[in-house]
C-alpha cells in the first residue's frame, strides 16, 4: 500500500498542462475544488469529474498512475460510504435488519460522496503530476506576493509548502525501506488485529522520524553553504508568463463553474429532505 502512494511526484512530459503557467494551474485547481463542493446534485458533479476526466487524459500521466494515487484513499471512500449508507435516512427504504436500515437517500449520499473524492484525489494529483517542485514554488511566491506588504516571508512559505510536496515519495521509499529491514530481523506487521498490528508499527515509526530530522538538516546545512537567502534579491532561470491556452482553461472552468449553478438550481440538491 505504502508504495501505490504517488501523490507529490511529477511526471515528465509536454502535454497542455505541462506546458501550462503554474499560476494559473494552482488558481483553477483551487478554482475547480471548490466548484466540486459548490455541486449539489449528480448532474453538476458528473460536469466537475467530466472536466476533471478530460484533464486527465490531456495530461499524458498513464492512467495506471492516476489509479494508484485513488488506491491508498480506498479505506476512507470504504469508510465514509458505510457511514452514508447506514445514517442517512429518506426515501425508499431497500433493505432493514434490526437497528440498520439502508435507504434511497443513503446509497445516493454515499456514491456523491465517493465520486466528489476521487475527483478530488484526480484534481490534486495533477497538480503535482504535471508541475515540477521549483515551478510551484514559484507560482506559489507569485500568488501569494500581495501578503509581502504585510511583512510576511512569502518565498520561505512558499518553499516549506514545496519541499513538503517535494518529500512525501523520499519519506514513503524510506518507510518501504524501514519496513523491509523489520520484516527481514522477524518483525511481523501483516497479521493480528487492529491494536496489534498499530502497535507493531512502532518500530517503524521511531527510524523514521530520526532519519527525517537527519534529512531536513542536511538540506538546512546544503542550502546554507549555497547561501540561499529565500526570494531578495533571487533570479530566476524560466521567466513565467501567461498564454493564450492559460486564458482558454480558464474560460472552460467559468464555464463549468455556470453550468454548475444552472444545474444546481434547476435539478435542486440530492441532500435535500
Amino acid at each position: 500500500m505504502i508504495k501505490d502512494i504517488t501523490f507529490g511526484q511529477y511526471y515528465p512530459g509536454k502535454s497542455l498542462l505541462h506546458r501550462m503557467d503554474p499560476r494559473m494551474k494552482l488558481v483553477l485547481t483551487f478554482f475547480l475544488i471548490v466548484v466540486l463542493f459548490v455541486s449539489k446534485n449528480f448532474f453538476a458533479l458528473c460536469l466537475v469529474s467530466l472536466i476533471t476526466l478530460i484533464a486527465s487524459l490531456l495530461s499524458s500521466v498513464p492512467q495506471k498512475m492516476m489509479l494508484k494515487s485513488i488506491k491508498p484513499v480506498l479505506i476512507i471512500l470504504l469508510f465514509t460510504a458505510a457511514l452514508n449508507i447506514f445514517y442517512t435516512k429518506g426515501g425508499a427504504t431497500y433493505l432493514e435488519w434490526g437497528k440498520l436500515v439502508i435507504t434511497e437517500k443513503g446509497v445516493n449520499t454515499a456514491i456523491f460522496t465517493i465520486i466528489r473524492i476521487v475527483t478530488l484525489v484526480v484534481l490534486s494529483s495533477l497538480l503535482t503530476y504535471t508541475t515540477t517542485p521549483t515551478m510551484l514554488t514559484d507560482g506559489l511566491e507569485r500568488l501569494l506576493s500581495p501578503l509581502k506588504i504585510l511583512h510576511i516571508k512569502v518565498d520561505t512559505l512558499a518553499m516549506m509548502m514545496t519541499l513538503a510536496l517535494r518529500f512525501i515519495p523520499t519519506l514513503i521509499e524510506e518507510i518501504e525501506r524501514i519496513m523491509n529491514a523489520q520484516k527481514a530481523r522477524g518483525a511481523d506487521l501483516e497479521t493480528g488485529n487492529l491494536i496489534e498490528r498499530a502497535k507493531a508499527l512502532i518500530p517503524i515509526f521511531v527510524p523514521l522520524m530520526v532519519s527525517s530530522f537527519r534529512r531536513a538538516y542536511e538540506l538546512a546545512f546544503a542550502m546554507t553553504c549555497r547561501c540561499y537567502t529565500g526570494g531578495d534579491g533571487r533570479t530566476r532561470m524560466k521567466q513565467m508568463k501567461l498564454s493564450l491556452r492559460d486564458f482558454i482553461c480558464l474560460f472552460v472552468c467559468l464555464a463549468v463553474l455556470a453550468g454548475v449553478i444552472l444545474l444546481n438550481i434547476k435539478f435542486g440538491s440530492i441532500f435535500e429532505v
